[in-house]
This record gives structure tokens, C-alpha cells and sequence, in this order.
């Protein structure tokens, strides 16, 4: 039996991404954004809201990082969600986690967080039912930790966050159950 649930944001698993920028005097804020996601082969669009202070930032910098957040730093991801650099103008400095300015881009990167996208923004999207800040990825790069043999990102080391809407969690996947491009080709060949 099947129950409705009313309008609720149902989709899972979300990304926890940690949105990084400078403010105009070098300034690192970040933020937790679980809205968003890849648009294009070298594109990301972040769904947030022009209230916060890194959306403020990227405006003026014109730039901004995106790093996977990870189970090892949860705490200080959620800190990222429930803080707000509109009234907290240190909140990064307060974590005493670390920065590099990216020599591609100007944006900094976080040493602890293992997966960063380096964007420069391509566009920031604003209609009636919509605010999407657009980024055009120009690196990416990973702590080799992360990395697998084949120097491709290994999800189950990179033990990436997943937030839940509906229970308001944080989870990580732990196993892969197929190949995609693949689990469905049995299927294709019973129809061609």
C-alpha cells in the first residue's frame, strides 16, 4: 500500500558539498549546499539563494570551489550548514582547518576535505521558481588517498556524504551493487 506524503523534497540521495569562495579581501566562507549538482561534462549549478555570504562572495570574486565533504569531517560540514557567514564573518578561520589558493583559479581549496572541483562562474541563473549559481569546472583535484589504482576517484574510499531530506541524516554508501552501462544491456539485447 502506498500512502502520499505531500509536497516534500524527495530525492536521495543528495551530495554534501562543501561551496567555497574569497570575499574581496581574501576572506575564506564555505558553506554546506546539498542543491546541487553536475549540469554538464564541465559543468556544476548550485541551487542555493542569494542571501548567503559565499553566494555574495562568488558574485564578487567571480570564482568558487566545491569539495565532496567526507564521514571523517562531518562535524565540521554540518558546522558549515548551521553557521552563517552573514553573522559569523570567521567561521572558517574558527574551524582551524586549512586553505590553498588553487593556481588555477581563484579560489581556495581545502586541504581537508579529498575531492575539490576549482570553477569559475559561467553564469548565475535567476527566475520566478529558480536560483542556480553555474560554475565551469577548470580542475579537479583529489588527495591520493581517495585515488584507485587506476588514478580514478574510488568511492569507497572517498566514504563522500549523502544527505537525507526525509530524516534530515548523513550517510555513506558502502557497497557497489553493479556496472552501470552494463546491470541493463540484457534488457537491450531482448529488444533489439
Amino acid at each position: 500500500m502506498r500512502k502520499d506524503l505531500g509536497v516534500v523534497p524527495a530525492v536521495y540521495p543528495m551530495p554534501v558539498l562543501m561551496v567555497a569562495a574569497y570575499d574581496e579581501n581574501g576572506v575564506v566562507n564555505v558553506m554546506n549546499a546539498a542543491w546541487g549538482m553536475i549540469c554538464a561534462m564541465d559543468k556544476i549549478a548550485l541551487f542555493i539563494d542569494d542571501e548567503h555570504k559565499t553566494t555574495q562572495n562568488i558574485r564578487k570574486v567571480k570564482a568558487f570551489s566545491v569539495s565532496i565533504a567526507d564521514k571523517e569531517h562531518m562535524d565540521v560540514a554540518d558546522f558549515f550548514g548551521i553557521a552563517t557567514g552573514n553573522k559569523m564573518p570567521d567561521k572558517f578561520k574558527n574551524t582551524g582547518y586549512h586553505a590553498e589558493k588553487s593556481s588555477k583559479v581563484n579560489v581556495p581549496i581545502i586541504d581537508e576535505f579529498p575531492l575539490c572541483m576549482e570553477c569559475e562562474l559561467a553564469e548565475i541563473v535567476e527566475t520566478e521558481n529558480m536560483f542556480a549559481v553555474v560554475g565551469k569546472i577548470v580542475n579537479v583535484n583529489a588527495d591520493e588517498k581517495v585515488l584507485s589504482e587506476n588514478g580514478k576517484v574510488d568511492p569507497m574510499k572517498l566514504n563522500a556524504l549523502i544527505f537525507d531530506q526525509f530524516q534530515s541524516g548523513y550517510y555513506v554508501s558502502s557497497e557497489k551493487v553493479g556496472q552501470a552501462w552494463n546491470a541493463g544491456k540484457e534488457l537491450m539485447l531482448k529488444f533489439k
